[in-house]
């Protein structure tokens, strides 16, 4: 065997044995009945879609997936952090797209999204990817495909046809917006009674990279 295949195998070895280490990935199942009756369990139902609820808030819906990929989406749920502004990150979504893994999508846009992050994943960089509990920081195709591979997502694409990936949320969700003023209001108010523009998003803490 050469040097190269040796590594591969290796690293691959590795990879499987950091996602057993994290211990069993107790998951909570969102079910809903027929009649409309909503109930939370620790086991997928057999004879219904349910979604994975997830301790961050993100969820991934196994509806209408093989039976082999539900049962690794639900063992080992993947989440992406993005961010608009991050080109690693586009080579990232094309990529699990292309390989056909469903996934939640979070963005982090707004300085509190970047805050957030920071607490909750420990570090200031995106992409991030999730494979149950591990987490991956930066966009190495090569080592996501090999969590990937190890957490035992099918090596090519296994999404039905009429899959559809959902949209992709903020990390934060968006404060209520205000009513919508009235337009005759508005063009009787005077300079001094019209309400300042509000500043503008503030720029990203200094360290954090895409």
């Amino acid at each position: 065997m050469s040097r190269h295949l040796q590594s591969s195998s290796l690293f691959a070895t590795a990879v499987g044995l950091a996602l057993l280490s994290a211990g069993p990935a107790w998951a909570l199942y969102k079910v809903v009945a027929p009649d409309g009756r909503v109930t939370y369990t620790d086991r997928p139902p057999a004879d219904r879609p349910a979604a994975t609820l997830k301790t961050n808030g993100s969820v991934v819906s196994t509806a209408g997936l093989p039976f082999e990929l539900q049962k690794v989406a639900n063992q080992y749920p993947v989440t992406f952090y993005s961010s608009s502004t991050c080109a690693p990150c586009d080579a990232a979504r094309q990529m699990l797209q292309s390989r056909g893994i469903p996934y939640a999508e979070k963005t982090v846009e707004t300085s509190e999204d970047i805050l957030t992050l920071q607490k909750r994943e420990g570090v200031q960089q995106l992409p991030i990817l999730k494979v149950g509990s591990k987490q991956l920081v930066g966009f190495a195709q090569a080592d996501w495909l090999a969590y990937l591979d190890a957490a035992g997502y099918p090596a090519k694409s296994a999404l039905p046809a009429s899959y559809k990936q959902p949209a992709a949320t903020p990390l934060v969700p968006p404060e209520i917006k205000a009513p919508v003023p009235d337009p005759l209001r508005l063009q009787a108010d005077t300079p001094s009674n019209i309400s300042p523009a509000p500043n503008p998003t503030p720029p990203a803490p200094p360290g954090f990279k895409f």
